[in-house]
């Protein structure tokens, strides 16, 4: 195996450039090194103004995804050696505005979360006399999969759809109201029900599963939606055959 690799990474810099370029870099290729040690090679040794980002370099934080020759990753879990003998391409994240580098604008899905209510809501506010709400591991285990998103926008980056139509709310944000819809503690999914249900929610899925596909934490966006397309009707059919107020 050849102990260099070229990292093919694209370049854009707002202040000189009208459009991105892609740049070469010849890195060394080491078994144990991911992209984003690539990268920060990169950064550190060869071009201190190339931007990305990352933190936590554990595929906790999400802010490290990129698109790794044409698949949207979390770099620092995408290995080097497994592209040899390369050139590896680096891109950033489609469907999102290019700030600088790999560095995209990620305002429109921080825009979109809060509108989907992210979080537990109670008709009830005072906490119950024991100091919690029991929950049994059978109910957790009704939303577990769907807690573990990160917010990477990796699933963003890869569906069709929200490429398509911006207005689109998305796999993760739907994943995570999905996740406290779930959630034996929430009684907030009437009040999620309107954004969720509306045009640009989820009947405009066409599931075609790339948001899942491409997830680091199995957290199944497609499924998540599809689900929820079975509660609606559900709910549509309920409100139509029963009398107001029944």
């Amino acid at each position: 195996m050849a102990d260099h690799i070229t990292l093919r990474v694209t370049r854009y810099r707002p202040e000189s450039d009208t459009e991105p370029v892609a740049q070469e870099y010849e890195i060394p290729l080491r078994k144990e090194w991911s992209v984003l040690d690539g990268l920060n090679h990169i950064k550190d040794h060869l071009d201190g103004t190339l931007s990305y980002r990352w933190s936590c370099r554990m595929g906790v934080c999400g802010s490290c995804g990129m698109t790794v020759n044409s698949e949207p990753k979390l770099t620092c879990a995408t290995f080097l050696e497994d592209y040899a003998p390369g050139p590896v391409r680096v891109e950033p994240l489609s469907n999102f505005p290019v700030v600088r580098d790999l560095v995209v604008d990620i305002g429109d899905f921080m825009r979109k979360l809060p509108q989907v209510r992210p979080w537990l809501i109670r008709s009830e506010q005072e906490p119950p006399a024991e100091g919690e709400y029991p929950q049994l591991p059978a109910e957790r285990a009704e939303y577990e999969q769907f807690s573990m998103c990160i917010n990477c926008m990796l699933c963003y980056a890869a569906c069709p759809v929200y490429g398509l139509d911006q207005e689109f709310l998305g796999p993760a944000a739907i994943a995570l109201a999905q996740r406290y819809n779930l959630d034996s503690r929430d009684q907030g999914a009437s009040e999620r029900m309107d954004v969720l249900s509306a045009a640009e929610g989820i009947w405009a899925c066409t599931f075609v599963g790339e948001c899942s596909a491409v997830c680091p934490k199995d957290v199944d966006p497609a499924g998540a939606i599809q689900r929820y397309k079975f509660t609606a009707a559900m709910e549509s059919l309920r409100s139509f055959l029963l009398p107001r107020g029944a």
